[in-house]
């Protein structure tokens, strides 16, 4: 995410760190669901074996504490730095009727919390069912509900008017051109379905590591999700922005054949291979304070945005001003390079090098940051 969300430039990509423009998908276009995915591989690493005890204070406070925290950090990040620059150059503070209220964190806040409860009230065999439940029910909403001929369509989508009647439509996102959440309230239900999924596969890591039978079983398990969305998107298209029930398929699949690789890297690891060694350790110092590094990729850039360098004047005279982060990738790293992309990739590498720094001082100290 730190990657994708940091480019030099927005308008110098390589294809595959560009999400796609509606139907369809590309490499950027996995990285929130494969966080789902880990999200629902956590919850099966810390199984609850109280099923069915609704009655447990301790529960309930930590559930609705760690729902909060991370919802709110996502408002946070949506609000900061609470100030910008009006038409006249002065600062002034944000208005509030027009702060965003959903987003990355807190479509996770959302799903973690509606798997916890799911899994609390029926177990694992709660979980494949409503799984089922949630995507199949989404596909039925679609169609049952299209506000047009196509229920795919940014206008025809139900969810579209949905949020804007619920949320209000100057509280969503307007980088669609008209306003449209990508992390609304309706495509969090088949959200739901993929933490929900990736917590089957992490109980199966869990249970089955150690045996051939569980990896063969986790190959299979990503395989069949894979051949199954391939199937369902003649139907229903892989859409990231709608979160599509196929799209959540094609993305679990992908993602459990992916935590076959890393078990794999693992024991290479284990064995004592210095490359795998230290690219697990980089991931663990990423996954220990995953929620301060990724909060911490969205308040530093924004608060740099206040600062302003300058840069000449335009053709009305008025002055150009520059942020240290445009003036960093155009003076510093564009020079170098004959492709802008390349130079704008090289950015984002940087900036996720220092995010990972971070990560590794505060692992190598312990010092670790939850909700």
């Amino acid at each position: 995410m730190i990657l994708v969300n940091n480019p030099g430039a927005w308008a110098h990509l390589y294809g595959p760190l560009a999400h796609a423009p509606w139907h369809g998908w590309t490499l950027t276009d996995l990285v929130f669901p494969f966080f789902l995915f880990a999200v629902g591989n956590a919850l099966a690493m810390a199984p609850d074996a109280a099923v069915g005890r609704l009655a447990d204070p301790f529960f309930w406070r930590r559930w609705l504490r760690r729902a909060l925290v991370i919802f709110g950090l996502g408002l946070l990040l949506n609000a900061w730095p609470f100030l910008g620059y009006d038409g006249s150059g002065a600062l002034q503070f944000k208005e509030l009727e027009s702060l965003r209220f959903m987003g990355v964190l807190q479509r996770i806040a959302l799903c973690w919390a509606c798997a916890a409860l799911v899994l609390r009230l029926a177990g694992v065999r709660g979980a494949w069912s409503a799984a089922a439940v949630l995507l199949l029910g989404y596909w039925a909403a679609c169609i049952v509900w299209a506000q047009g001929a196509d229920p795919y369509s940014l206008e025809g989508f139900f969810g579209t008017a949905l949020d804007r009647a619920w949320l209000g439509a100057s509280h969503l996102y307007q980088g669609e051109g008209v306003p449209f959440d990508p992390e609304g309230l309706a495509s969090t239900l088949p959200a739901v379905a993929q933490v929900l999924l990736g917590f089957l596969a992490g109980d199966a890591w869990r249970k089955r590591a150690s045996d051939a039978a569980g990896w063969r079983w986790l190959i299979a398990f990503g395989a069949a999700a894979v051949l199954l969305a391939a199937l369902w998107q003649g139907v229903m298209p892989i859409n990231k922005k709608l979160w599509t029930s196929s799209y959540v398929l094609l993305t679990t699949g992908l993602a459990a054949l992916a935590l076959v690789a890393l078990g794999w890297a693992m024991s290479r690891a284990s064995a004592r291979r210095r490359p795998f060694s230290a690219l697990t350790s980089v991931c663990e110092a990423f996954g220990r304070n995953a929620l301060l590094v990724f909060v911490l990729s969205g308040l530093v850039p924004r608060t740099l945005g206040l600062l302003r360098i300058p840069d000449g004047v335009g053709e009305a005279g008025e002055p150009k001003w520059l942020t240290p982060t445009a003036w960093l990738y155009r003076d510093g790293l564009l020079p170098h390079f004959t492709d802008p992309r390349a130079a704008s990739l090289a950015y984002a590498l940087a900036t996720l090098a220092f995010y990972a720094a971070i990560a590794i001082w505060l692992h190598r100290r312990r010092w670790y940051f939850t909700a």
